[in-house]
C-alpha cells in the first residue's frame, strides 16, 4: 500500500443546490443523490453522524467547496434523466454528452436476506456503465470530516483508496484505475465500473462480482417487500415511492423513526427556520407507523414498539421527551456549525434539537395511540398483554395531569407557552385508548377509570378551547387564533365529522390559514415572524378533513395539486411555496409522505370496481 498524499482537486461542475433529490439508502443510513448524480448529502455510520457528503449544504463559490463530494462527471454532459427502478430503491441517473454518449450510474445501498437476518452495511454502491457512444467520465471523490472543516488522510492500494478522518476510515473499492480516480482524470468508459464505498475492509469476492450480486439481491428485497403492500387502486405509484421512502427513514437497529435524513433546510428562504430533522419525534414516528400499518407493513411498527418501551422504561418521574436520537439519546444539545454556509448559503446550520427540552404534552396521547394497535392485531408476534397495559397506563395518568396545563405545543414554539388545545385533544385520546384497551382485556374497572378521565378531559376542552365569537375550536385555551391540527379531531375521534362545532372549525381553519391549494399550519407570528410557506401535512389534514365532510370532487382536486408539488422522483420535502411551488423545508419529510398514502387511500376507488 502507498501513500497517495491527497488528491489533487480540479475544479468541478457546479450546481444550485435544490430538493429535486434521490434517496438511497437500508434503514442504517441515506444518503441524497442529485440530477446529475452527486452524492450531495450522505451522514455516516447513522443518519445523526457527520454528513461525509455535504454539498447541499453549501453554497456556490464556497471556499470550502473542495470537499465533501462525490460525483461522477461525463464530459461535455449535457443533460440527465432519472429515475427509480420499479419498485426499489434503486436509482438510475443517465448522463447525456454532446456527442451522442450516454452513462447510466445505477446507486443502492445493500439490502437483503443474508444468513437468516437482514444484511444492510453502510455501503454505497455506484455501478457505472456506458449505454451509448464512447462517453469519457471521472470519478470525483472528496469526502469531509467534522461538518466540512477537515479533509481526510488518503492511502491507497490497487484496487482500492482509503479515507482516514476523525474517528471514521473509508474504503472506496473499485475497479476503476485508481490513479484516475486520485487524479480525477477523464477516461473513456470503455466496460462498466463499480465503485464500493463503505467500511475499512477487504471484499470477500470480486468488486464486479460484489456489486451485481447485491444489486441483484437487493432489488428482488425491495420488489418482494412491495409485493407485500395493501394499496389502493388508484395511484399506487405514489403510494409505493412514499411508502419505501418512509421506510428507508427507520433506523432498523434500534426501532427508532428520523423525521428527516438532512438538517438546517430553510422552511422559507432566508427565514432562520433551520432545523435538524434527524432524530426521532414519537409524534411524527406515530403517523408514520400508522401509515404502514395501513398498507400492512407491520414490521416497522413492531421494531418501533421496541424502540418506544425501552424510551417509556427509561423515562424519569414519567416524564416523555418529545424528540430522542435513533439511539434513545435524551440530550440533543442545539449548536450552529460555521463551516457550512447552509442550503443557498441560507444558513445558520444547526446541529443537534432544542425540542429535546421543551414540554410538548401531545407526546402522551401519540405514545398511547401508537401501541394500542399491538394489543389488538394478531398479526404480530410478540402482541401486547397485561403486562404492556400496565406500563402504558402510566404515560395515561401523566396525560391526564397535563391536560390542561401550558406547554409549547405541537409546533414547538420556543419562546412562549399556553395550553395548546392540540396537546390537550392527544391527552384525551390516551385516556380514551386506555379504555378502549382494557376493554379488549376484559379490566372493567380499568374501563370505567379511563373512561371517566377522556370525558373530564373532553368537557374542558369543549369548555375553554370553544370561542363563540371565532365559531370555532381555537389553538389555545382561551385563545382567538385557527390551527391546522385541530383539523385531526375528528380523526381521532374525538368529534363526529357531521357535529356543527367542527364543521364550523373547518370552516374557520378554511377562511383563516388557506391560501390557495395550500394550508399553513398558524397565521399569527412566532418566534421568526410570520410563516411564509405552507406546511405540506397540514394540506393533506385538510383534504383528509374534507373528505369527512363529504367534499370529496373538491379535495381530489387539491390531492392532485399537492401530488404535482413532488419532485421528480415522486418526493416531498416539509414546505411548499403557495406562489412558486417550490419545496421547502427538510427533505423527505415523512409527515408530507403519510399525508400522501393516507389521502390516496381514501380517496382511491375499490379494487371491488374493477375486479
Amino acid at each position: 500500500m502507498k501513500f497517495a498524499g491527497k488528491i489533487r482537486y480540479r475544479e468541478g461542475m457546479s450546481e444550485l443546490a435544490d430538493l429535486n433529490l434521490g434517496i438511497i439508502g437500508n434503514c442504517s443510513f441515506g444518503a441524497l443523490i442529485s440530477r446529475v448524480g452527486n452524492v450531495s448529502w450522505c451522514c455516516l455510520p447513522r443518519f445523526d453522524d457527520d454528513p461525509i457528503f455535504c454539498q447541499l449544504l453549501k453554497s456556490e463559490g464556497d471556499d470550502s467547496e473542495a470537499v465533501g463530494l462525490y460525483r461522477i462527471d461525463l464530459e461535455n454532459h449535457v443533460r440527465s434523466e432519472q429515475t427509480y427502478l420499479k419498485n426499489t430503491a434503486v436509482l438510475s441517473t443517465k448522463l447525456y454528452d454532446g456527442d451522442g454518449g450516454v452513462v447510466e450510474i445505477i446507486d443502492f445501498a445493500p439490502r437483503f436476506e443474508n444468513r437468516e437476518r437482514t444484511f444492510r452495511p453502510t455501503s454505497i454502491i455506484r455501478i457505472v456503465r456506458s449505454v451509448a457512444g464512447t462517453p469519457r467520465v471521472r470519478v470525483v471523490i472528496r469526502p469531509a470530516f467534522d461538518y466540512g472543516k477537515n479533509r481526510p488522510a488518503i492511502t491507497s492500494g490497487s484496487n482500492h483508496i482509503r479515507f482516514v478522518g476523525s474517528g471514521l476510515t473509508l474504503r472506496l473499492t473499485t475497479n476503476a484505475p485508481i490513479a484516475y480516480v486520485l487524479d480525477e482524470t477523464f477516461f473513456f468508459l470503455e466496460s462498466a465500473i463499480t465503485l464500493h464505498l463503505g467500511p475499512d475492509e477487504t471484499l470477500s469476492s470480486p468488486i464486479i462480482e460484489t456489486g451485481r450480486d447485491f444489486y441483484e439481491k437487493t432489488c428482488e428485497y425491495w420488489r418482494e417487500w412491495v409485493r407485500q403492500l395493501a394499496l389502493p387502486l388508484d395511484w399506487q405509484d405514489a403510494v409505493i415511492r412514499a411508502a419505501i421512502t418512509l421506510k428507508l427513514c427507520s433506523f432498523e437497529e434500534t426501532g427508532a423513526i428520523i423525521a428527516a435524513m438532512t438538517t438546517s433546510i430553510p422552511e422559507a428562504a432566508d427565514s432562520g427556520r433551520n432545523w435538524d430533522y434527524r432524530y426521532c419525534w414519537l409524534r411524527d414516528a406515530f403517523f408514520v407507523v400508522r401509515a404502514l400499518n395501513r398498507l400492512g407493513a407491520i414490521t416497522v411498527m413492531e421494531n418501533y414498539l421496541r424502540y418506544l418501551a425501552n424510551i417509556t422504561a427509561s423515562a424519569v418521574d414519567g416524564h416523555l421527551q418529545p424528540v430522542y436520537g435513533i439511539g434513545q439519546e435524551s440530550r440533543l444539545p442545539e449548536r450552529q456549525v460555521d463551516s457550512l454556509s447552509g442550503y443557498r448559503g441560507m444558513g445558520p446550520v444547526r446541529v443537534g434539537n432544542q425540542a429535546y427540552e421543551h414540554d410538548q404534552h401531545d407526546v402522551y396521547g401519540h405514545v398511547v395511540l401508537a401501541a394500542t394497535q399491538a394489543f389488538f392485531d394478531e398479526r404480530l408476534l410478540r402482541p401486547a398483554g397485561i403486562d404492556a397495559y400496565r406500563r402504558l397506563e402510566s404515560v395515561g395518568e401523566r396525560a391526564f395531569s397535563l391536560h390542561d396545563q401550558p406547554d409549547a405545543g405541537i409546533w414547538e414554539l420556543r419562546t412562549r407557552a399556553r395550553v395548546h388545545t392540540s396537546s390537550s385533544l392527544m391527552c384525551w385520546a390516551a385516556c380514551d385508548r386506555l379504555a378502549k384497551v382494557a376493554a379488549h382485556l376484559g379490566l372493567t374497572g380499568r374501563v370505567a377509570y379511563w373512561q371517566e378521565k377522556a370525558n373530564h378531559v373532553r368537557g374542558v376542552i369543549w369548555q375553554r378551547a370553544w370561542n363563540e365569537n371565532h365559531g370555532a375550536v381555537v389553538e389555545s385555551f382561551e385563545g382567538e387564533g385557527s390551527d391546522a391540527s385541530l383539523l385531526l379531531m375528528n380523526e381521532i375521534g374525538f368529534v363526529e365529522k357531521d357535529d356543527p362545532r367542527f364543521v364550523s372549525t373547518v370552516a374557520a381553519i378554511e377562511r383563516d390559514l388557506r391560501r390557495g391549494n395550500h394550508l399553513f399550519r398558524y397565521a399569527a407570528a412566532d418566534d421568526f415572524g410570520v410563516p411564509q410557506n405552507a406546511f405540506n401535512i397540514c394540506t393533506f389534514w385538510y383534504i383528509e378533513a374534507l373528505i369527512a365532510l363529504g367534499r370529496q370532487e373538491e379535495a381530489r382536486g387539491l390531492f392532485e395539486s399537492m401530488l404535482a408539488c413532488r419532485n421528480s422522483l415522486g418526493l416531498l420535502s416539509e414546505d411548499t411555496d403557495p406562489n412558486t411551488k417550490e419545496p421547502w423545508g427538510n427533505y423527505p419529510q415523512t409527515y408530507s409522505l403519510v399525508g400522501l398514502i393516507h389521502c390516496a387511500r381514501r380517496l382511491s376507488r375499490s379494487w371491488e370496481d374493477v375486479l
